[in-house]
């Protein structure tokens, strides 16, 4: 009977131990990742809509990172829709890269909270429910009829979502990867730009623009290929070809496969 009480005694305390542990680590990334400055401003910002959530609750609200729950996938991490606070959906991204930047816009996807108590933070954006512009373009919905004027409409929100980053985000910021399956629809087919992983604050000294090449093949700009500058021209040049897809309704290369996915 002693030796078992031992036994008992030695495996509740490792327990307690592990969970200390864990406890310890979370608040050493919550602090490593900026959560009290954060929570400063989230005081001195009564009217700050933004919620830190913990580690649990996202594993809650997307049945724990469930395949089923997939809803989008890209260089810098996979995309969880969940569901938070009784009935809210939201789309969780679950980055592997720590490179996001978010400002607001009506034509900016909607960054709502984060959880900072994890090595790599993760993400909570609003949930956007209808899909994406490649995919309106090249008919994923054969049964949906979009009139060209639409397309018009949701490439010009776009350019006004990019124009925001540019000229009015401060610092300004340079998208780095934009292309037709960053573009977002809303409920109403609202465009909304996303995905900030290869976006960088744009620098005041021009030699600083210098970066490793990120983006997308077919929509890359050349001269950012060749000089590895990125800069506002490398979005636009990048934009432009956005625009020569919804005008012939081809994608760059004809590079389906990828871009479904």
């Amino acid at each position: 009977m002693g030796f078992l009480a031992l036994m008992i005694f030695c495996f509740c305390g490792y327990v307690i131990l592990q969970k200390r542990k864990l406890k310890n680590t979370k608040e050493e990334y919550f602090r490593q990742h900026g959560g009290l400055i954060l929570f400063d401003t989230m005081k001195s910002e009564k009217g700050l809509a933004f919620t830190v959530f913990s580690e649990a609750e996202l594993i809650h609200a997307t049945s724990n990172y469930d395949k089923s729950r997939i809803i989008g996938r890209g260089g810098h991490g996979i995309v969880y829709k969940g569901i938070v606070k009784g009935n809210m959906p939201v789309a969780i991204k679950r980055c592997t890269l720590i490179n996001e930047r978010q400002k607001r816009s009506l034509n900016i996807v909607k960054l709502m909270g984060c959880c900072l108590e994890v090595e790599v933070p993760m993400l909570v954006y609003e949930f956007i429910p209808n899909g994406t512009l490649f995919q309106l373009i090249h008919g994923r919905n054969e049964t949906l009829q979009i009139s060209f004027s639409t397309l018009l409409r949701i490439a010009h929100e776009a350019a006004e979502g990019l124009n925001f980053l540019h000229s009015y985000a401060s610092p300004p910021i340079i998208h780095g990867d934009v292309k037709t399956s960053n573009i977002l629809l809303d409920e109403n087919y609202m465009a909304k730009v996303s995905d900030f992983g290869a976006s960088i604050l744009a620098p005041s000294d021009k030699e600083q623009y210098v970066t490793m090449v990120q983006g997308t093949v077919g929509y890359l700009d050349p001269e950012y290929m060749q000089t590895c500058q990125l800069t506002e021209k490398s979005d636009v040049y990048s934009f432009g070809v956005v625009l020569l897809e919804v005008l012939t309704g081809e994608a760059p290369l004809k590079l389906y496969g990828p871009e479904e996915k």
